[in-house]
């Protein structure tokens, strides 16, 4: 049995945790109300109601449907056996098929799209729009285990060539990427781009607007691995590389409006890249040994014995990595995108493309990234 003190202190102490569990959720639901304060208050400030309309319903849930490509080239040349060779690896992933959610409330939000189909891969959106300005952020990763190396040689028969264009790998070659990008409209009274894009507002008159924008690419591309060492062999010792672009732009869009809910968008800015730097990871292999081994070129061989003996002793050994910078360069940005918007729901649909260049002693080669998205939302 416990004494009148006693309880007297345990009824104190779980009042004070009480307390103070209410005054944290309390805290919380403070700092939510005026976080959603700020974005109504945002939505229409500075807006012409006559060109813009803010929805009551503050809410955008969002089916989102994503068909998305990636392309990686590489090219390289080099000498093996005393042999000239070429080779350009060409990773064109099956175009993949992404459906998610994207979550939103006054147009700050985020989405997330599982794979449904090809190539393995996820995508995780962020995205915040106020009325002349706006910022996104994709992260994108997936990975090719069938790359197509386009390989030519005198050291190889026609049979060799086809046998290297059917190559699967045993460690996939991975490739990462994470584009930002953030604008200002200087016609944000009368244009919206989220209304494009977002779907945060409608557009309800045709307008057009001068806006400038930054943009911001991070790719990695990593087949650096033992089992990969014939592959890091054939690329002149590159095993890994990093690129980073950060770009400014200024350009005109424009929203078209032929029909009530009906809204198409174009935009197109010619950005210049001040920062072009790729970093890439240089390996040695002892595949120049192996190739000294008779059993590397003995015909008699079967494949699955050679795989068995090659893979069982190739390794890769880092030595160093550098960095490069290819200087300021001249891109370009285009995007479209359709919209309908009928009572409380709408459809989207629009796409982007990505460009990145890079160069590497003997090795050069792109990555070419595109989507389309497709969506059907509701406000609540």
């Amino acid at each position: 049995m416990f004494g009148r003190k006693a309880m007297r202190y345990r009824l104190l102490v779980i009042g004070i945790c009480f307390c103070g569990q209410m005054m944290a959720q309390g805290s919380i639901g403070s700092l939510i109300g005026k976080v959603k304060s700020m974005r109504d208050s945002t939505v229409v400030k500075g807006i012409d109601s006559s060109y813009i309309e803010v929805p009551d319903k503050p809410w955008q849930i969002i089916l989102r449907t994503n068909v998305n490509q990636t392309i990686v080239s590489m090219q390289t040349e080099g000498t093996m056996a005393g042999q000239d060779y070429h080779a350009k690896p060409y990773l064109k992933t099956t175009p993949s098929k992404h459906v998610g959610l994207w979550v939103g409330y006054r147009g700050l939000g985020m989405g997330y799209s599982m794979n449904v189909g090809g190539d393995k891969g996820r995508k995780l959106t962020f995205g915040c729009t106020g009325g002349a300005y706006g910022v996104n952020v994709h992260f994108h990763s997936f990975e090719n285990s069938n790359p197509d190396f386009n390989l030519n040689s005198n050291l190889l028969t026609e049979d060799n060539k086809e046998a290297w264009n059917d190559i699967h790998l045993t460690e996939p070659i991975r490739v990462r990427t994470v584009f930002a990008d953030a604008y200002y409209m200087f016609n944000g009274k009368h244009f919206s781009y989220s209304a494009a894009y977002k779907q945060r507002v409608i557009q309800k008159r045709s307008a057009g607007s001068l806006m400038a924008g930054l943009m911001y690419n991070y790719t990695r591309i990593d087949y650096a691995s033992n089992t990969n060492g014939d592959l890091v062999y054939l690329m002149e010792g590159l095993g890994k590389v990093k690129l980073w672009q950060g770009s400014v732009g200024v350009g005109y869009t424009y929203n078209w409006v032929p029909a009530r809910g009906l809204l198409v968008n174009v935009m197109a800015m010619p950005m210049l890249t001040l920062v072009n730097k790729l970093k890439g990871y240089g390996y040695a292999t002892n595949v120049p040994e192996l190739m000294e081994d008779p059993l590397f070129w003995d015909p008699n061989t079967t494949d699955e014995e050679w795989d068995e003996w090659f893979y069982e002793r190739v390794r890769i050994t880092h030595m160093a990595d550098k960095t490069f910078n290819s200087g300021v360069s001249l891109g370009f940005d285009a995007r479209m995108s359709v919209t309908y918007n009928f009572g409380r729901y709408f459809f989207n649909a629009y796409g982007q493309f990505n460009n990145i260049r890079y160069h590497h002693n003997n090795s050069t080669g792109y990555l070419n990234d595109w989507f389309i998205n497709t969506s059907i939302g509701i406000r609540l």
